[in-house]
């Protein structure tokens, strides 16, 4: 369909360019003995019929463009759009009412090149600080919203934040989707607000999925059992932000950006993320800090119940582990590997890895 219009345009275009000027470059060369060229009518076929010819050699290139910039468009969130749309207008309204007066020159260079200049460049600039400025926009519409509101309820600025209230959106990041923690905490309710994920996301795990490397396909994999879970079997909203931020290379980088551009909150369970996103300003949910918090408490002096496992570092002591996966340092615990036994905390120690426990059998205890 766009290729007919294509060569209805060029058709169209011929037959008004033949019209008007083919007469005059007849006269102006001079060519006597083809007056007959010089009809109107004949000038608009021979357009016709040249521009028709020109445009199966263009047409295929024109529409590409169309394509392109289609493309293009369809990937730039709505909000961007209507805002550089609504400063293209502005730009362009400006140049108009500067046009006026310059019409009226005498000399042609100020009355037709330096309108058009001033056109694409207002234009330009109108579309670049609507689009870019946008976060700043819409900011200010809210407060003006909120003072007004204020005024017309005469409540406290307290109340009307409590009113407006909107839990803020948590965008998940590849690690985080490919652990399959974040599904489970999302079925207890813990998130509130509309979880995003973003197409970079989804355009990174599926270029782990089809990784040639078994580990990676698996957890690639993974990761998009664990999307269409939370999509399909969870009670929570979900969104796809289709928006991408082509200048920008890395995933992490991209998140730090979406999270800054619609005020959320990263999720994830990766350290060196974590630590960028706190340089930058950025909230963010880990993961790991979260199981680290709801593991269960131990203290000195407490007896457990353990299965020694296998031997540790230093001389006689075994390894034992809790359901959640910390570990339990069991002295003099080597001879009891493969056997449960009670044992008796007696320090607990927390690193950057985790936690970890030093305990020693009951039985030893009772011996003294």
């Amino acid at each position: 369909m766009l290729k007919k219009i294509v060569h209805l345009f060029f058709i169209i275009t011929g037959g008004t360019v033949g019209y008007l000027y083919v007469p005059d470059i007849v006269k102006l060369l001079d060519f006597t003995e083809l007056n007959w060229v010089a009809s109107p009518y004949l000038g608009s076929v021979l357009g016709i019929i040249v521009l028709f010819l020109m445009s199966y050699l263009l047409a295929d290139y024109i529409v590409g463009f169309f394509k392109w910039i289609e493309e293009a468009l369809i990937k730039v969130p709505v909000g961007d759009l209507f805002f550089g749309s609504l400063g293209l207008i502005l730009g362009l309204f400006v140049a108009y009412l500067i046009n006026i007066p310059l019409k009226d020159v005498s000399i042609q260079v100020v009355s037709q090149v330096i309108p058009l200049f001033i056109t694409i460049i207002l234009g330009y600039l109108g579309f670049q600080v609507g689009f870019r400025r946008r976060e700043e926009f819409v900011s200010l519409l809210n407060v003006n919203r909120k003072e007004k509101s204020k005024k017309r309820t005469g409540e406290t600025e307290i109340e009307q934040d409590d009113v407006i209230y909107k839990p803020k959106a948590k965008i998940l990041d590849t690690s985080v989707i490919i652990d399959g923690r974040i599904a489970d905490i999302c079925q207890t309710n813990f998130l509130e607000g509309p979880v995003v994920i973003p197409q970079f996301v989804l355009g990174e795990l599926q270029h782990i999925a089809d990784s040639s490397d078994v580990l990676k396909r698996n957890r690639g994999r993974r990761g998009l059992d664990i999307l269409n879970r939370i999509q399909k079997d969870l009670p929570i909203e979900v969104e796809i932000y289709e928006g991408d931020f082509e200048e920008i290379q890395e995933v992490d980088s991209k998140l730090i950006k979406l999270a800054k551009k619609i005020d959320g909150i990263v999720v994830t369970n990766d350290f060196n993320l974590n630590k960028v996103c706190d340089f930058q300003g950025v909230r963010v949910l880990n993961i790991n800090d979260l199981a680290n918090a709801v593991k269960p408490v131990v203290l000195p002096g407490e007896e457990l119940m353990v299965q020694v496992i296998k031997d540790g570092k230093e001389q006689k002591q075994g390894i034992a582990y809790l359901d959640d996966g910390t570990m339990i340092v069991v002295e003099e615990g080597r001879d009891y590997i493969g056997k449960k036994i009670e044992v008796l905390i007696t320090s607990v120690l927390q690193t950057s890895a985790g936690r970890m426990i030093f305990a020693k059998p009951k039985l030893l205890e009772k011996a003294l």
